[in-house]
């Protein structure tokens, strides 16, 4: 297995099914604070669900069509990164993050994330990424923005989360813009 370093005692490393149990224990964690944006901690309650979850994307990677990465911080898995569509014939993907509250603020998405449009685009040939984004949740547009990531437009009340109509905003960004790297290194 491979471990990518995303500095100050954090790493990037793949997650999967044989770590449903480490996975539970996080979701555990920071079910409440995930939830409020994302719907993964209402699909995850127990362990046999988690490991569902696990295998989908286990089974997306093999078919080429999404990814799964675990943010890990001095040992402890506290979030991850996702190319929840991973389409590589049209040169297109989707990328999210999930964070627990104990790790916000300390830039850890905003880096893995980094890795993965970095690997998409320079390895894979993607032309486009999105990262689509409840329009309160303002962290992760703030994530979109340090990525150098445009903002397309906003999906009005397009999704039906816990009862209430969202807003999803669509940021962007293409092939070409991400060799500029607008955003630096900033975390």
């Amino acid at each position: 297995m491979f471990a990518i370093s995303l500095g100050d005692g954090a790493e990037l490393r793949p997650l999967e099914p044989w770590q449903a149990e480490e996975f539970l224990a996080h979701m555990d964690r920071g079910r409440e604070f995930i939830g409020q944006y994302v719907g993964l901690p209402d699909v995850t309650a127990d362990l046999d669900s988690a490991r569902k979850w696990l295998q989908v994307y286990a089974d997306k990677t093999a078919a080429d069509a999404g990814r799964l990465y675990g943010i890990w911080l001095d040992g402890t898995l506290v979030g991850g990164v996702l190319f929840r569509v991973f389409d590589a014939a049209a040169g297109t993907c989707e990328a999210g993050c999930w964070l627990e509250p104990a790790a916000a603020g300390r830039g850890l998405v905003t880096r893995a994330v980094r890795v993965i449009i970095d690997w998409a685009i320079r390895e894979r040939g993607m032309h486009r990424v999105e990262w689509h984004v409840a329009s309160e949740n303002t962290p992760s547009i703030k994530v979109a923005k340090r990525l150098g990531m445009s903002c397309d437009g906003v999906l009005r009340e397009n999704d039906l989360y816990r009862g209430v109509r969202q807003d999803t905003e669509i940021w962007s960004v293409l092939a070409p813009d991400w060799g500029a790297d607008p955003a630096g290194s900033r975390d």
